[in-house]
């Protein structure tokens, strides 16, 4: 006859209990995962959620689903994660707009774009560039500080009010002490057509659109926002370069989700995401988009989450824009 100990017994429900503890996160993802893209299908946000989500999904063997939730200058998705379950399942694709800018142009902040979420990996970065008609004397940085200050007005475009080439303008103008006025526009294409016009004789936009009309002459780029010279313009010099390091700012592209996300879950996140940025056909595709991609910690990438919002935030609130 067997005979089982108090001790002998408390090891086997200890070791029950274990059994059935350790399959709980062995377990995750149990069920599609869901990415957040506060814009519409087919800008580059969508794109890159679209590549890391096929590739996220082999690595972590569930499907993941695109979920496209644009509006109010991307708070719209970014409320949609912060209200959501720190379990996994519901991420955002985060950038700048949603987290650093779109919050601080509304009325009401919906949330805090540092506290409210568990940011958790970088995918990468893309800059703005600042570029000019090519009839003008604006060939660089200090030539558009020097004849802001002497015209007392100097005015440039962007492909939207509260879009993050806007939000540089207004950075400038701060940094410079210059008056640089801003002309909103209904996208990228109108604010083109009249830069190459003579319309406005400056404008500032992501990069990535703007490399043909460089090449055929018809544009005339100033500096890229970026602290590197971007592989898409490589002769382009950086703002660093030009004199202007205060004027560093570069979109980023991320994953993030709702605040308090298991140290464990996130762990495997930012380990299928480093390992997708290796791929040699996923950093093909990001640089097509102008994108550099940077592997960081989730310690590192929240920090620089951080810094990018306190370097924003006021810029922001001091515009005056409103979404």
């Amino acid at each position: 006859m067997n005979t089982i100990t108090r001790r002998g017994a408390l090891r086997a429900i200890g070791a029950g209990a274990a059994s059935l503890a350790l399959p709980a996160f062995a377990a995750w993802p149990e069920r599609p995962i869901k990415i957040v893209v506060s814009f519409p299908a087919g800008g580059a946000s969508d794109i890159v959620a679209r590549v890391l989500g096929e590739q996220l999904a082999r690595k972590l063997g569930q499907p993941v689903v695109i979920d496209n939730r644009p509006g109010a200058g991307g708070s719209v998705g970014g409320l949609a994660v912060t209200q959501a379950a720190p379990d996994g399942y519901t991420l955002l694709l985060s950038n700048s707009t949603p987290l650093s800018i779109g919050p601080f142009a509304l009325e009401k902040q919906p949330y805090d774009p540092v506290e409210g979420f568990t940011h958790i990996a970088l995918i990468g970065t893309a800059p703005c560039v600042v570029m000019a008609n090519p009839q003008t004397t604006l060939k660089t940085m200090a030539d558009i500080e020097k004849q802001a200050k002497a015209s007392g007005r100097l005015d440039f475009g962007s492909g939207g009010p509260a879009s993050i080439c806007h939000i540089y303008g207004e950075l400038m103008r701060k940094e410079m002490n210059a008056q640089l006025v801003h002309v909103p526009y209904r996208g990228g294409a109108p604010m083109t057509t009249d830069l190459i016009a003579g319309t406005i004789p400056m404008g500032i936009d992501v990069l990535t659109a703007f490399v043909p009309y460089f090449k055929g002459g018809q544009i005339r780029p100033v500096a890229v926002t970026s602290k590197q010279r971007s592989s898409l313009v490589p002769d382009v010099p950086t703002v660093v370069e030009a004199g202007y390091a205060g004027l560093v700012l570069e979109n980023f592209f991320g994953l993030s989700g709702p605040a308090k996300m298991s140290a464990d879950v996130v762990g495997r996140l930012n380990g299928a995401t480093g390992e997708v940025l290796q791929d040699a056909e996923f950093k093909k595709k990001m640089a097509e988009l102008g994108i550099a991609t940077q592997a960081t910690s989730a310690a590192g990438f929240a920090a620089f989450v951080r810094e990018q919002v306190a370097q924003l935030a006021p810029v922001v609130k001091g515009s005056g824009v409103k979404l």
